[in-house]
């Protein structure tokens, strides 16, 4: 049991002040019964709440699946730049943050939610999640060098990555599996390898794929199949 109050406010439907006069006021039903007591405890699973002819279906946690473009920063603020979650509309009640994080000039799957013991699960080191790019270079790669990475590439500072993939896909493409996030990763492996990273796009995220529907910057509600998959062990 909840406080309805608190449901409309994390439905985005006004402040606590704000929806508590909205349902003194009359415009919240119950199961079909006006109720406008503001502390009034509801069942968020099973009671039919409506407020303005909305059925309001309540979800403790949201998950949402982003198509991040460049130039935006995956925080939640921040004093120079736009951020992922100002792309976000609806939600400003529900406490969003990004899974991880993208460059400010990497496009791509970015998960953005309020269930911090996914994200925990998700990003620790212990886990090896699986993050897959799609890149485009300057220079000369070849075939040798998928194996290199295959064994563990030494970066700058002297740091080994873990074993990852590359598939070199011609025309100075190609796509990268790495199972940890230092910064600016990605980069600094192609960098090792003599190359120039010019465009990079997270396309997979462990077993979620970006949807091809979603254009640079639009977003959408995760189906209950891939926050299952994102749970997986």
């Amino acid at each position: 049991m909840i406080r309805l109050d608190k449901i409309l406010a994390h439905m985005g439907y006004g402040s606590r002040k704000e929806v508590k006069e909205l349902i003194r006021k009359g415009y919240v039903s119950i199961n079909g019964d006006i109720v406008k007591n503001d502390d009034y405890k509801v069942d968020e699973l099973n009671d039919e709440i409506i407020i303005f002819d909305n059925n309001i279906k309540y979800d403790e946690f949201i998950y949402l699946m982003l198509n991040k473009p460049q130039g935006v920063v995956s925080a939640t603020t921040d004093y120079n730049n736009s951020t992922v979650l100002d792309l976000i509309d609806g939600y400003e009640k529900r406490n969003l943050f990004p899974i991880g994080r993208l460059d400010i000039d990497t496009e791509g799957l970015l998960i953005l939610t309020n269930d911090g013991e996914l994200s925990h699960k998700l990003l620790s080191p212990k886990n090896h999640v699986s993050k897959t790019y799609y890149l485009e270079y300057e220079g000369k790669l070849n075939k040798n060098y998928e194996k290199m990475l295959e064994e563990g590439l030494l970066i700058s500072e002297g740091y080994k990555c873990l074993p990852a993939k590359l598939n070199l896909l011609g025309d100075n493409k190609a796509e990268i599996i790495i199972t940890e996030g230092k910064f600016h990763q990605v980069k600094r492996m192609i960098e090792a390898l003599g190359g120039n990273v010019t465009y990079l796009k997270r396309i997979k995220f462990k077993n979620l794929e970006l949807d091809s529907n979603l254009k640079l910057g639009e977003y959408r509600k995760l189906t209950k199949e891939e926050i299952d998959k994102l749970r997986e062990e």
